[in-house]
């Protein structure tokens, strides 16, 4: 499959897979803005935004924009991250026409009445207590603000309760003037098509666009000294904690044994947390580690959910395991089922033409190359243990570590901060 990629004279990028072998065709409307491109004031809005489009456009009512896309047999979604915004559907490839229509309507002009903000801004602000009754979820949140404090990557996607209740209509319409221009847009597509074709319709539709500058973001800076822990006292029936350590940005040379140290740590049921803390010991039924990667930053999180009793055992465990790939080498054996594990995932992933549209979707965002799944099996079958070695050694270092726990330990928090120095 090649990737194909054109860009508009306003500055708007599209990317296209053809996949000829398909029955469907996926497409996605991606705008470079998130929640690190909010102020404190309008915390939360690119996410509200995102909630908003949804409630119609100039050519589409709420109403008919389900009915169009799941009358003819299709589903259609969106996202809101740190760094990006996306919109998406998937139909039958003969209704490719449909998805751009309507995808665009949504983008360009939603019409972002009075009444549709307020009935939307209370479903927000129940999604936002749902998440707060999640403590497996909350904690993310908690971490987050430890990792970067006083940054808007400390600060919630959702928003707060007071940032939600301030928004108006004026805050939205400004945000969207601002944010969804040629500039910072990406159009992607995959599945069966003909890009010529595709490229002339996105041309019609984007190419009156204005062009304006792209937008710009908080560089996330050098982590804070203090706080390196944090605790919500509540009554729960398990103990949730999540480690986090500054990682790397998202396009460093050393990310994919990032990747493959993820795997080994954390990133499947053979990994070593999983082994030691779940299968050998029993103290936990999740426990895992994950990656984010940004643009200049970066985060490597282990997260568990363990007995109250076995929370200080499960936290040392954990913290050995760090300790114990700083300092040796993966065994080979070990090395090579994480490659294996890791390309034969991407390998799986991308028989969808949703996942390849996804997949093509966000490096054309980012401004990146667009590397085929052989480019990338390569380099990672380039990584060596002493990579991995090298990325933990630069990653777990002495007092990097940031804590964030929920349970029913009140009056512990200086025995618990008490671990991070183990």
């Amino acid at each position: 499959m090649q990737y194909q990629k054109m860009v508009l004279d306003n500055g708007l990028k599209l990317a296209g897979c053809e996949m000829k072998d398909k029955n469907s065709f996926a497409a996605g409307v991606w705008i470079n803005t998130g929640s690190r491109n909010e102020s404190a004031r309008i915390s939360g809005i690119s996410h509200f935004l995102e909630h908003i489009v949804f409630k119609g456009s100039r050519g589409y009512s709420c109403k008919k924009l389900k009915e169009s896309i799941e009358g003819v047999g299709g589903s259609f979604n969106a996202f809101t991250s740190e760094e990006m915004t996306c919109y998406w559907i998937k139909l039958p490839a003969r209704y490719w026409e449909l998805a751009l229509d309507i995808l665009s309507d949504m983008a360009l002009y939603p019409l972002m009445k009075d009444a549709d903000i307020e009935k939307e801004r209370q479903v927000i602000l129940e999604e936002i207590k749902m998440y707060k009754d999640l403590p497996q979820s909350y904690v993310h949140e908690m971490l987050d603000g430890l990792l970067w404090p006083g940054h808007p990557l400390g600060r919630s996607i959702l928003g707060s309760n007071e940032t939600m209740s301030r928004l108006n209509a004026r805050d939205l319409r400004e945000y969207h003037r601002a944010q969804y221009t040629a500039a910072n847009m990406v159009v992607s597509c995959a599945g069966r098509m003909d890009f010529g074709a595709v490229e002339r319709k996105v041309s019609g539709i984007f190419g009156r666009m204005a062009q304006k500058p792209a937008n710009t973001c908080v560089p996330a800076g050098k982590q804070a000294k203090r706080p390196v822990f944090r605790l919500l006292h509540k009554e729960t029936e398990q103990a949730h904690v999540a480690l986090g350590f500054p990682a790397l940005r998202r396009d460093h040379p050393l990310k994919y044994a990032q990747m493959l140290l993820q795997v080994i740590l954390g990133g499947n049921s053979s990994s070593r947390l999983f082994n030691e803390i779940r299968e050998k010991r029993g103290l936990a039924y999740e426990i895992g580690a994950e990656v984010k990667r940004l643009k200049d930053t970066g985060a490597f999180i282990v997260h568990a959910g363990v007995a109250n009793k076995k929370l200080s055992q499960a936290v040392r465990l954990a913290l050995s395991e760090l300790a114990r790939v700083r300092k040796d080498r993966v065994p080979a054996s070990e090395l090579r089922r994480a490659k294996e594990f890791c390309t034969g995932q991407m390998m799986l992933s991308l028989e969808d033409s949703l996942t390849h549209m996804l997949w093509i979707g966000e490096p054309a965002l980012r401004g990146e190359k667009m590397y085929s799944l052989e480019d990338i099996m390569r380099r990672i079958n380039a990584v060596s243990a002493e990579d991995i070695r090298t990325v933990a050694r630069r990653v777990f270092t002495a007092r990097s570590g940031r804590m964030a726990v929920i349970g029913p330990f009140k009056g512990r928090e200086r025995e618990l901060e008490g671990l991070l120095r183990c």
